[in-house]
């Protein structure tokens, strides 16, 4: 249920395989993310996409009741996409819900098609959001729009997501990955040590 495509350029593309069921989130395919982002030290970039029209509905709820909603497999995920040295990019081919949240807030940059929306209703669910999705979220689009989101339940468009910063650019559905791959071009093309330091600066 996790694709992944490797590129001789460098250029790893990460894709939710489960249209059938949102692109939910089960351990097995979170465990899945999380050794594939953890293996990714090499990729120049690395491209995390979705299926269908949903780029993640978050937690499979079945697993969810189970105890995945607070399993420490979601921060493992976001925190292996945060520390790896390429480019990475988040092509939101749809709505992006709850827990899968954490992932794009991860990568370096985010763009979404114009149907996608945005919400992370964990507070409705009786469970608090992980550890480092608050923080990333308010670097973001500010402490009170945070709130707005976590404990006023809000759904952002993706005009609002652009428009909050949440998201960088709005593109057509069907270039979600086509434009990712666009903005990785140049470094795939760059020398690593300094697309790294770049990197490395813009903190």
């Amino acid at each position: 249920m996790i694709d992944l495509i490797q590129e001789d350029s460098g250029l790893w593309v990460v894709t939710l395989n489960r249209a059938q069921k949102a692109n939910s989130l089960t351990e097995a395919m979170l465990t899945e993310l999380a050794e594939i982002a953890e293996s990714a030290h090499q990729a120049r970039a690395v491209i995390f996409t979705g299926t269908g029209k949903v780029f993640s509905a978050g937690a499979d709820l079945d697993e969810a009741r189970a105890g995945l909603a607070t399993s420490d497999v979601w921060e493992r995920l976001s925190s292996a996409i945060a520390a790896l040295p390429g480019l990475t990019i988040a092509a939101i081919n749809g709505t992006l819900a709850g827990g899968a949240t954490g992932m794009a807030l991860a990568c370096d940059l985010r763009i979404a098609a114009p149907h996608a929306t945005f919400f992370y209703p964990v507070m409705k669910l009786g469970f608090l959001p992980q550890p480092s999705d608050p923080a990333r979220l308010s670097a973001l689009i500010g402490p009170a729009r945070t709130k707005l989101m976590l404990m006023g339940g809000q759904k952002f468009t993706a005009e609002e997501a652009l428009r909050f910063g949440l998201i960088e650019r709005i593109v057509p559905a069907q270039d979600v990955v086509h434009v990712a791959r666009a903005i990785a071009a140049d470094t795939l093309a760059a020398q690593p040590k300094i697309a790294l330091g770049i990197k490395q600066l813009c903190v």
